[in-house]
């Protein structure tokens, strides 16, 4: 062949690739796949490919098949925001699924806003955030930490409470406004004790033995816990060397779920608690298809738990908006997902509401030694995610409310005034 017949050739099979691009809908995963929170987000890699090969299954979207573009930022929150630039600008995808941690979240949050990109994030969180560019699929303190504590003060009499986190952002600004909710109960500032600790942290015997000490005052103590990933397998470790059983200090974790209790011996977690707005154990039609498909899909041994489940709604969310809008432009689809509605897993429906958070049921399960969670409290009707808390003072008169007029992440009641973002 000669050289223009070779250069032809070569611009054929650049047009095909192009071609053969333009004819996929690009889906980004975006979740650690090494480093201290594999544990928890690989799971969530695995269920946004079984959505994509259900979803190409039923012929895909707007005439066109899915097509997954996995990368791993590797624990490393800067890596995030490098691999999101590199999705959007390099692989073009149309959607992004992923982050656990809001450290993760904050990376990505200038990129995705900077170019215009659309993120589900599925993961508990400590709101004070409304992005046009995020849909935050997960539970608001409201929806998760707030509903916890109440259960703790008013079903089992906890007096006294300890606030133990990993040292970012969701369990600092988490926290703070559980401090402030409990301080606004009548409890004292003597009978709150706080606790930060790093990522992938092991040594647990001087803190536990300062809980343990904590709660020996006569009065009913108990530990929240924000603690994120691999470092809960040894802080309930210690709690079981030390003596501390789930009757003396009951513990009610906002980030231990089936995934994490899967690969660890369970019997000293046993009584602890965890507060979700989904379990593998609610026992429905939808949640037994779920778990059918799921264990089809990964293998028998795979458990499910509510950030999948939270993957699972915010999917189902976006592929109604796409089919509604009839594009997969961000700006486009943004608007056609508000109010939109799918089923959840335990029985009832989830909403898409105008300030990108969803209505969810609140759970709160307690350990058994098979690692799963039965439900001992649940609310009656689903809760409405609540973007900016009511105890925060510089942030109980914002509101975010992305339809017109307003049209603001972050609108101020009281002046009147849109802050940030709008459309």
């Amino acid at each position: 062949m000669n050289t223009k017949g070779i250069l032809a050739g070569i611009g054929l099979t650049l047009a095909s690739a192009t071609a053969l691009a333009a004819d996929t809908i690009k889906v980004g995963v975006l979740h650690s796949l090494s480093g201290t929170m594999a544990i928890s987000e690989t799971t969530l890699k695995d269920t946004v490919l079984m959505m994509i090969e259900e979803q190409n299954a039923k012929g895909g979207l707007l005439g066109k098949q899915l097509e997954a573009v996995v990368v791993d930022p590797a624990s490393n929150w800067p890596l995030f925001a490098e691999k999101t630039r590199e999705l959007l600008t390099q692989e073009k995808v149309d959607v992004i699924f992923g982050c656990w941690t809001s450290v993760s979240r904050k990376s990505v949050l200038p990129v995705i806003e900077e170019l215009n990109g659309l993120l589900f994030y599925p993961v508990q969180y400590e709101g004070e955030e409304s992005s046009k560019n995020v849909f935050y699929t997960g539970a608001a303190p409201n929806q998760q930490a707030i509903p916890a504590v109440d259960y703790l003060m008013n079903d089992l009499g906890v007096e006294r409470w300890v606030l133990a986190g990993t040292d970012y952002v969701y369990p600092r600004t988490t926290n703070k406004i559980l401090e402030a909710y409990l301080k606004t109960k009548g409890v004292k500032e003597s009978d709150i004790m706080i606790n930060y600790t790093p990522f992938g942290h092991s040594d647990w015997q001087g803190i536990v033995s300062d809980v343990k000490k904590f709660g020996s005052k006569g009065m009913k103590t108990a530990v929240v816990s924000t603690i994120n990933g691999d470092a809960n397998v040894p802080f309930y470790k210690e709690l079981a060397n030390q003596g501390i059983s789930a009757e003396d200090i009951p513990v009610v974790a906002f980030s231990v779920g089936e995934e994490e209790l899967s690969g660890i011996d369970t019997a000293p977690l046993v009584g602890h608690m965890a507060a979700w707005n989904y379990f593998q154990s609610v026992e429905t039609d939808e949640n037994e298809a779920f778990i059918e498909k799921w264990k089809k899909f990964a293998g028998k041994k795979r458990v499910t738990n509510d950030p999948m489940e939270a993957t699972y709604i915010g999917f189902n969310m976006w592929a109604k908006a796409v089919d509604i809008a009839g594009t997969t432009d961000t700006d486009e689809v943004g608007k056609a997902i508000i109010g939109v509605t799918t089923p959840n897993l335990t029985g009832g429906t989830a909403v898409m509401n105008r300030n990108h958070h969803l209505s969810k049921p609140v759970l709160i399960g307690e350990i058994q030694d098979d690692g799963q969670l039965e439900v001992v409290w649940e609310t009656k009707a689903p809760v409405p995610g609540d973007a900016w808390s009511d105890f925060l003072p510089g942030s109980k008169d914002l509101v975010g409310d992305w339809v017109a007029p307003i049209s603001c992440g972050n609108f101020n009641a009281k002046t009147a005034k849109c802050s940030g973002q709008n459309y």
